[in-house]
């Protein structure tokens, strides 16, 4: 929706000082929220595994992959993508699917950011 500002001013060429703009302003849009993808460490599943998932569906490099794995596992979680809320739960779902497919424990979840 559009929205109208008014701008007054003291003089215009008829001379009686009344004159006026309409000047068209676009309303404030808030971002969306942002949500954190997070991986959580288990006991079962391979970390080569979770290298193949993070390259798959967050398209990282082998190199940045593996650091993340690392972090997984040495801290429990690490923190994968930041996305709005539809694709951060679409990413979500894929990981989960892809693993149960797999037969691996991993788990994916999602948070507000």
């Amino acid at each position: 929706m559009m929205q109208h500002q008014v701008i007054m001013s003291g003089r215009d060429d008829d001379g009686d000082g009344d004159a006026a703009v309409v000047v068209d302003t676009k309303p404030k849009t808030k971002r969306p929220p942002l949500y954190k993808v997070l991986l959580l460490n288990d006991d079962y599943t391979p970390m080569e595994f979770v290298v193949a998932v993070l390259e798959r569906f967050f398209g990282m490099s082998h190199a940045q992959a593996f650091e993340i794995m690392l972090t997984v596992h040495k801290k429990g979680v690490a923190v994968v993508g930041v996305f709005s809320h539809e694709i951060a739960e679409t990413k979500v779902a894929q990981v989960m699917d892809f693993a149960r497919r797999h037969q691996h424990p991993l788990q994916c979840t999602m948070e507000k950011e």
